[in-house]
């Protein structure tokens, strides 16, 4: 029996995982355990990668499992880090596993920024070593054929699974290899094999004939369309791989076709159908006889051959001396039935038995998005609702400084300085008075400096990088095939323009916190005096003692201490909308795993109204009653003001100390403006330098990508030809003497797959080989060294006959590169022509025809 055909490894180049996903999870998770873990995993997931693609794999089922944790693995790791050209950026290479490569260069590769492509891979081998794992197996044990049956199976459901996805994991055009037209025949070749398998182990065990009959017709239907599928697709047949896989495949239809008709002759004489058993066993053995002649190479059909002979001897002397039973034509046979017992793999993740995830406790990016976009929703919540408040309590401190309460109720003295005044001078010396806050005015330039030389320097290696990449674009046009940097810098330019933005609005809050400090310093400066020397600074007046008493001041202060509760009760509340937490992972991961999205918006907008609903009836109830006790507050200062003792010096005094209560206000104000922008430019710094990070690993991974692509490139143009091909004249070539075809009969197939002399191999970008089929000639009349003529069918015809199964015309394993010789070299016309070679039509008064136009050096635009 021929042997079992396996698929080799691609071969990938080496990358180094734990960098870029190390420096994603430092900058993304804080310092801690969980950190520590995940760095650890990363490792994990680094040396996974060495030992499953850096080191040759031992044809067993332990490489394989390897091979199938770090796919896995990876599968797992996908939608836990922002996998993509622009964040975490990792290029992988893999080689072509059926280019051999050439004299002149490496073989075909390419590098792709996707995990989609490096899944494809990984994918690839896994099928590609079942393969091989499967050709290891002992056939002639029962253990064997299960084993062999399995791993055909997962070979072809992986190979099946490369062919509908690879397309939509890559967006570009993959190395002929993984495509989609390779991987479906492979996946093919695969199944016949496994159909194969299952027929030998159906002959082990000793089952019906009927049963083993349609096991082989069928292999030999699978085999037949692996045959058409390699043959006639347009770029398979230039493999050397495929071009010696294809004559195994059409020698094993013609031998399992051959089987089933063994088998269905055994059933035909049970059944005391003779002539019908001889009729088999005839075709049978000219299906035999055609492999031995033509295949012979490849498969020892020698034991097959010898069983049928015997039978068939033995068939046709019982038949011509006890039955006399008419032998009826092939095409008059019923058809063989058919019994597909195997299927491809379906493939499932995770597809290892042993298989644990290093990132179980990392959240989905898919998660960390909704998170981040949840959490924008929530602070734009606290800011409204907190806002809100303190604008409402800035209201109530500018009404009443306006009013001069509650300075004027303390005030009655008309001499002594109002306690709350010196509590608020208390105060703002307490906070380190002028000097802190001009510290703090003083430092907001240079903050505001730093940050914006940061983003210049990270946009700076965009700009430069993408000037680089416009030039060589420009340089090799449609040969600088990779993602143009001003496409991959959108959404990094478009966040830098949003940082921007953010500092120039931050840039005029510094200003108008200047000017308000600028209006306000005088009195804050008069605030931070001694008592003494404030008490000399603010006008004393007449005393209204008169009013010490009366029911007025008594209303005015009760309205005030519910002014002072409104503001207490905002406090509390404003720390209870800022600390309210709830926790929306779990929700997100339920969504994401029961639904395959997440729909962020609905369940963040539900959430927060149920959480946020009754802190916004607290606010506006609040301010409700801040405006109810204001409103009661101004009317009974009217009355107030109206029995106060009223003179000029009143007047003057009662000014100044709304100056003074309005400074303390703004004072306070102008502190917290200038800390939240001094928190704020901080904490921005840190956001630009994760931007600046960023930026430098996709510049250098773009630069690592462009050296590459670069090297590539002259390895193409050197391995391109100096100068286009020519016609060479046809006075060049001599008649050659036709060779007569043999009798009739199939045309025998050539010995062997490759060229015998290695200087006849097919030539780098010759024209591409002649299709049809040529006429059979008789191999012996062929000189030496000559190509061999196309063949015919790998098995006699019977027209009409029911179960035979057309094979494709045509097929000759020498046919790769037969017509794409490069031309002689010009010959004296004196000298012999080589032999062999065709006689090309003679111009009528012996000039050579004129060659065909050349073909431009360079492709089209």
């Amino acid at each position: 029996m021929a042997t079992f055909i396996s698929v080799p490894l691609k071969k990938a180049s080496e990358v180094d995982l734990a960098k870029p996903l190390s420096k994603f999870v430092t900058a993304t998770y804080p310092s801690g355990e969980e950190q520590v873990e995940y760095v650890r995993a990363v490792e994990e997931l680094n040396k996974l990668r060495k030992s499953a693609l850096g080191r040759p794999l031992d044809k067993h089922e332990s490489s394989l499992e390897i091979l199938l944790r770090y796919y896995d693995q990876f599968c797992a790791v996908e939608p836990k880090f922002p996998f993509s050209e622009n964040q975490v950026c990792l290029t992988f290479t893999w080689k072509d596993a059926f280019d051999k490569g050439s004299l002149f260069g490496g073989s075909v590769k390419l590098a792709l920024a996707s995990l989609g492509y490096e899944k494809t891979c990984v994918l690839f081998n896994v099928g590609a070593l079942a393969s091989q794992i499967a050709s290891e197996q002992n056939l002639d044990s029962d253990e064997g054929l299960r084993a062999a049956a399995k791993f055909y199976q997962l070979s072809s459901g992986v190979f099946a699974h490369i062919k509908d996805t690879v397309l939509s994991a890559l967006n570009r055009e993959p190395t002929m290899d993984i495509s989609p037209d390779t991987v479906g025949t492979l996946s093919q070749i695969m199944l016949a094999q496994a159909q194969e398998v299952v027929f030998l182990k159906a002959t082990s065990d000793k089952m019906k004939d009927a049963i083993i009959a349609k096991l082989a017709n069928q292999a030999a239907d699978f085999y037949g369309d692996a045959f058409k599928q390699c043959q006639y697709k347009e770029n398979l047949p230039k493999y050397f791989y495929f071009h010696e896989v294809l004559p195994v495949l059409a020698a094993k239809h013609c031998i399992m076709q051959a089987n089933a008709e063994f088998h269905q002759s055994t059933l035909a004489k049970q059944q005391k159908k003779f002539g019908e058993e001889i009729a088999r066993l005839q075709h049978a053995t000219e299906l035999v006889k055609t492999v031995a002649s033509r295949y012979d190479e490849y498969v020892n059909v020698k034991d097959l051959s010898d069983k049928i002979s015997r039978a068939l001897t033995a068939a046709k002397k019982d038949n011509d001396f006890i039955y006399h039973d008419r032998v009826p034509e092939v095409k008059d046979l019923d058809h063989i039935g058919k019994a597909a017992l195997v299927k491809a793999t379906p493939i499932h993740v995770p597809m290892s038995q042993k298989f644990t995830d290093l990132f179980e406790k990392m959240i989905p990016v898919a998660v960390q998005q909704s998170m981040s976009v949840y959490n924008q929703r929530k602070s734009e919540i606290v800011n409204r609702l907190v806002g809100t408040m303190r604008e409402a309590t800035n209201l109530c401190n500018g009404v009443l400084a306006s009013l001069n309460l509650p300075a004027a109720l303390e005030d009655l003295s008309g001499d002594s300085v109002p306690q709350s005044i010196l509590e608020k001078s208390r105060a703002i010396i307490q906070q380190g008075g002028l000097q802190t806050v001009e510290q703090l005015i003083k430092d907001l330039p240079e903050l505001l400096q730093r940050n914006r030389e940061i983003l210049d320097e990270s946009l700076k290696m965009l700009d430069e990088e993408e000037t680089t990449d416009n030039e060589l674009r420009a340089k090799f046009n449609q040969r600088w095939s990779r993602t143009p940097s001003g496409d991959l810098y959108k959404s990094l330019r478009a966040e830098g323009g949003n940082f921007r933005s953010f500092m120039d609005k931050a840039a005029q809050a510094d200003q108008v916190v200047k000017e308000r400090y600028s209006s306000n310093c005088e009195m804050i400066a008069l605030l931070c005096k001694p008592e003494a020397e404030l008490t000399a600074a603010i006008p004393s007046a007449n005393p209204a003692k008169t009013l010490q008493g009366s029911e007025v001041v008594g209303v005015l202060r009760s309205q005030l201490a519910q002014l002072d509760e409104v503001k207490k009760e905002r406090e509390e509340l404003e720390n209870d909308i800022k600390s309210a937490q709830f926790d929306m992972t779990g929700k997100f991961l339920s969504a994401l795993a029961q639904d395959g999205a997440i729909n962020e918006e609905a369940l963040s907008v539900t959430e927060l109204d149920n959480v946020y609903g009754g802190y916004t009836q607290k606010v506006q109830q609040s301010l409700k009653t801040q405006e109810d006790i204001l409103g009661n507050v101004q009317t009974s200062h009217q009355e107030f003001s109206t029995l106060k003792q009223s003179n000029s010096e009143a007047n003057d005094r009662e000014e100044v100390l709304k100056k003074l209560a309005s400074a303390h206000d703004s004072y306070v104000e102008i502190s917290n403006n200038l800390r939240e922008g001094t928190k704020f430019y901080n904490g921005f710094t840190e956001h630009l330098l994760k931007f600046q990070n960023k930026c430098s690993d996709l510049v250098f991974a773009r630069k690592t990508e462009r050296d590459e692509l670069l090297k590539d490139l002259q390895q193409s143009i050197a391995r391109e030809p100096s100068a286009p091909s020519f016609t060479a004249p046809a006075y060049q070539s001599n008649p050659a003497t036709p060779t007569p075809a043999g009798p009739g009969g199939p045309t025998p197939a050539p010995r062997t797959v490759f060229a015998a002399n290695p200087s006849a191999s097919p030539a780098v970008g010759s024209a591409p080989p002649q299709t049809g089929p040529a006429p059979p000639v008789a191999p012996a009349a062929a000189p030496p060294g000559a190509p061999s003529p196309a063949q015919g069918p790998p098995y006699p015809s019977y027209q009409g006959y029911p179960g035979y199964f057309q094979m494709p015309m045509a097929y000759n394993p020498y046919t790769y590169g037969q017509y794409n010789m490069p031309y002689a070299p010009y010959q004296n016309p004196a000298q012999p022509g080589y032999p062999g070679a065709p006689q090309a039509p003679q111009h009528p008064y012996g000039y050579p025809q004129q060659p065909p136009p050349q073909q431009p050096y360079y492709p089209q635009q």
